[in-house]
């Protein structure tokens, strides 16, 4: 425990010398050492330093409360738990090993296949194991499938455990999984226990990153100190009630949105109506009017909080009463003239009129019933849906707001005053992808459906969360702007080094004295907050993986402002067939190239006497670092899949 708290406080001076000397230098380089002859390329290098240096705040906040749990207290009898296995097209074989393996857990429990796929050999082989298999009803069909999350939506609604245990289809437990981690819900208020994902086909060199012992480790134990571990899509205990009661509310938040959006529109729909039908006559203007004081009278409400459903039942009760008044109206309208034909033909009665052809002839030259004008306004009042027709399931527990379910389910249950556990011990492994193609794939859909949160629902803004929690989510969301950062690291040495375009003042002393203080300390920060894990190959990607982490932002801003469609693609489990994806990698590799030119076209310069020395060198060495950041993704592509070896850690200590 003790060396716990040293490591705590030799954490927390490291963090604080970081922050200080980061501050210092990013004062003094915007104050003295922006070369605004050339605002072009100083102005953007001078902010993304400011925000590398935000990004080593959040990252010390994070370690700042850096949690090691103790183990939990043995489970107590009794408890219901279903085990889910989310399945789309995996093979049959994989599935059922992970199931297998699930109905082995020791604890009671039902085992679940969620079969998003509806393949009949897989439910043959649930059976046939005394599995249960589920997957969608007819009820799904043409409506909305929200990928994963409605899929566990789907089978929520089907099953009555008090806790579940998610699992993705490669996910092989423990048998004592639910034997570690049930105890941590004798807490009423925790609702999630998320437990590190470890994969067993991953070499030591771990050439594609998927490991990830920072993230499966301090930053995790960090957020969990905080009270804001992420609940990750796999390997997670949850308790059922607490997932409930947020589909509830964001079932009663989804509604009042669309509602209000709806009547929004409605002066603009009425105005549109009372110009289109202006001649009808008096009783529909009147009609309209009290139509757009009912819609104002329906936001008021809206505004004070008041029940959504005693709202639009109130409206649609005005705007029947205003349909009505059009409907008597024109009856009386009708009756007139039927009247007058009577007289006219001199038949008995006006029944008999309605009959005759050129009667019928007659009326039909009469002018569009008026009963047209409101008939935008019957449109909208269907829009008003509270039982949410247009979905398969009203209440939807998991967050389907995004193509990644888990952040945006785990920051409305944190918002709603329930916790989390990051449990630091293995309990499942499973399989990493074992391709490039594959691993990008990965990559892509997690960083879309983490800006897809930021942008619907910006944890900054969102009611309910601590302010450690707020910056927690943030963080995780802010880390995918590195890609932009990341072009403007790469182009400022190119510039220098083939240009002479300078992006400082002037590498000075000062500059030197100010920078290289503040990279070592925070490299020691990194280095101290992993205790010995592998860090480096998380900090390669972080800048090779560059056009990813852009793509992912412009593609999940479409989405969310112009409501582009960015599918659902299913990690495959085993490896893609093919030579290595240049084409995947096409901005890295044009990169590197770029950098090898500049860094001779750099050392030429300074040998015949144009350029600064120091200027120079230091631009050469920070291009030899990018190559070696880059050089990553040339050995990514050239990967050939997982061969086992001996050396390899298979106990449950990460």
């Amino acid at each position: 425990m003790r060396r716990f708290f040293d490591h705590q406080l030799l954490v927390r001076v490291l963090t604080t010398l970081t922050i200080i000397l980061g501050v210092n230098y990013m004062v003094w380089r915007w104050l003295f050492s922006v070369n605004w002859s050339n605002a072009w390329i100083s102005v953007p290098l001078v902010l993304v330093e400011t925000y590398s240096l935000i990004d080593c705040f959040l990252f010390g906040v994070t370690m700042w409360r850096l949690r090691e749990r103790p183990a939990p207290p043995a489970p107590p009898e009794g408890l219901s738990v279903d085990v889910f296995i989310t399945t789309y097209n995996e093979p049959i074989d994989l599935v059922m090993t992970t199931a297998l393996a699930a109905s082995r857990i020791r604890y009671p429990h039902n085992t679940w296949i969620l079969d998003d796929g509806g393949r009949p050999a897989v439910q043959q082989a649930a059976e046939k194991a005394g599995i249960g298999y589920i997957t969608r009803s007819s009820e799904w069909e043409n409506r909305p499938r929200h990928a994963k999350a409605g899929n566990l939506n789907n089978a929520l609604a089907a099953t009555h455990g008090q806790f579940l245990l998610i699992l993705d289809a490669d996910q092989i437990p423990e048998p004592e999984i639910l034997d570690r981690l049930l105890g941590h819900f004798n807490n009423e208020k925790v609702a999630l226990v998320q437990t590190p994902q470890w994969f067993y086909n991953v070499n030591d060199t771990d050439i594609l990153g998927s490991q990830a012992p920072l993230f499966y480790g301090p930053i995790q134990q960090g957020k969990d100190g905080w009270n804001a571990a992420f609940f990750c899509g796999s390997n997670a205990l949850i308790r059922r009630e607490a997932l409930m009661q947020v589909g509830i509310t964001w079932y009663v938040h989804g509604v009042r949105t669309t509602v209000g959006q709806t009547l929004k529109g409605g002066d603009r729909i009425i105005a549109r109506a009372r110009a289109e039908h202006a001649a009808t006559g008096q009783h529909v203007t009147r009609a309209l009017e009290d139509v757009r004081l009912a819609v104002r009278t329906a936001r008021k409400e809206l505004r004070e909080d008041r029940p959504v459903g005693a709202v639009t039942y109130n409206f649609q009760r005005k705007v029947d009463a205003a349909a009505q008044t059009i409907v008597t109206a024109d009856l009386k309208s009708i009756h007139a003239d039927l009247d007058e034909i009577q007289q006219l033909t001199g038949l008995t009665s006006p029944t008999e009129a309605l009959i005759t052809r050129d009667v019928v002839e007659r009326l039909a030259r009469r002018d569009w019933s008026p009963m047209a004008a409101i008939g935008p306004v019957r449109r909208m009042i269907r829009a008003l849906d509270v039982d949410r027709a247009d979905e398969a399931i009203p209440v939807m527990p998991m967050a389907t707001n995004s193509v990644t379910e888990d952040m945006a389910t785990c920051m409305r249950l944190h918002s709603h005053g329930w916790e989390s556990v990051y449990h630091h011990e293995i309990l499942a492994k499973g399989l990493a992808p074992e391709d490039l193609k594959t691993m990008i794939t990965q990559r892509l859909r997690w960083a879309q459906g983490t800006m897809q949160v930021f942008l619907r629902e910006n944890p900054l803004l969102q009611k309910g969360l601590s302010a450690g929690q707020r910056l927690m989510y943030f963080s995780t969301m802010w880390s995918y702007l590195s890609g932009f950062a990341a072009v403007v690291y790469l182009v400022a040495p190119i510039l220098f080094l083939c240009f002479g375009v300078l992006p400082v003042a002037a590498f000075s002393l000062d500059f030197f004295a100010r920078l290289i203080p503040f990279l070592v300390v925070n490299q020691l920060l990194f280095f101290v907050a992993a205790r010995g894990r592998k860090t480096w190959r998380g900090q390669q990607y972080s800048l090779a993986l560059f056009p990813v982490w852009i793509k992912a932002c412009t593609t999940a801003a479409a989405n969310v402002l112009f409501g582009r469609s960015l599918g659902f693609a299913v990690t495959p489990k085993t490896r893609q067939d093919g030579g290595p994806p240049w084409f995947l990698i096409r901005p890295q590799l044009i990169a590197i190239a770029a950098l090898i030119v500049a860094a001779v076209t750099g050392l030429v310069r300074m040998l015949i006497g144009v350029g600064a020395p120091a200027g120079t060198l230091v631009n050469v060495a920070w291009v030899a670092y990018d190559l070696v950041i880059l050089s990553v993704i040339i050995r990514a592509a050239l990967y050939k899949g997982f061969t086992p070896t001996d050396d390899r850690d298979e106990n449950n200590e990460i």
